[in-house]
């Protein structure tokens, strides 16, 4: 059997983000940790319209291209992991807008927050995250992956993202809980 699929979706479509670099940091991570096959997905590459579907996303008849392939590509994971800052208290307008184009694609399917920002870490966004994930049906880690004050751990010299072992730690911790929680869940995705 085949490795399940876990997405690091970077949720920031901001020109100055520092998701992207935060999701390459992670990315060997969950490559040397084995437990998936890894796919990196951008938010900024989806380049989704503000939901613009005429009918409800539950039905799943969608009209547009864009949501097609965006189903199409949340239908294929297994477990994601949410690279997210958090803006005014709360996730990303790019975030919530990708998580409510679809449904049925996210259900059953656990979910990392690796959240970073200013002091608070982005926990506020993440802690918004894990209510509207719920809603969808997915299950959200109790742990998550929390960056304080990113910027600062940005060399300056490489544009490389060069956190502590803590946070290590706390990914593969992470890691170890998607994959017990895909193996539980992947039940009620096949039922």
């Amino acid at each position: 059997m085949s490795k399940p699929l876990l997405q690091v979706l970077i949720a920031s479509t901001r020109p100055s983000r520092v998701g992207a670099k935060v999701a390459d940091w992670f990315i060997p991570i969950a490559e040397a940790h084995g437990a998936f096959a890894i796919e990196r997905v951008d938010l900024k590459d989806v380049n989704l319209p503000f939901l613009d579907e005429p009918k409800h996303p539950r039905l799943g008849e969608y009209e547009h291209e864009h949501t097609k392939r965006w189903s199409a590509t949340v239908s294929r994971a297994d477990a994601f992991v949410f690279v997210t800052p958090e803006y005014d208290f709360g996730p990303p307008a790019s975030l919530i807008n990708a998580l409510q184009f679809l449904v049925k694609e996210w259900a059953y399917k656990p979910v990392g927050l690796l959240s970073y920002g200013g002091v608070s870490a982005g926990l506020r966004s993440a802690n918004a995250l894990r209510i509207m994930c719920t809603a969808n049906n997915m299950m959200p880690l109790p742990g998550a992956v929390s960056i304080p004050l990113v910027g600062q751990l940005v060399n300056k010299e490489t544009g490389l993202f060069e956190p502590g072992d803590v946070q290590v730690k706390a990914s593969n911790g992470m890691l170890a809980e998607l994959a017990r929680w895909e193996r539980a869940l992947r039940t009620l995705r096949t039922a």
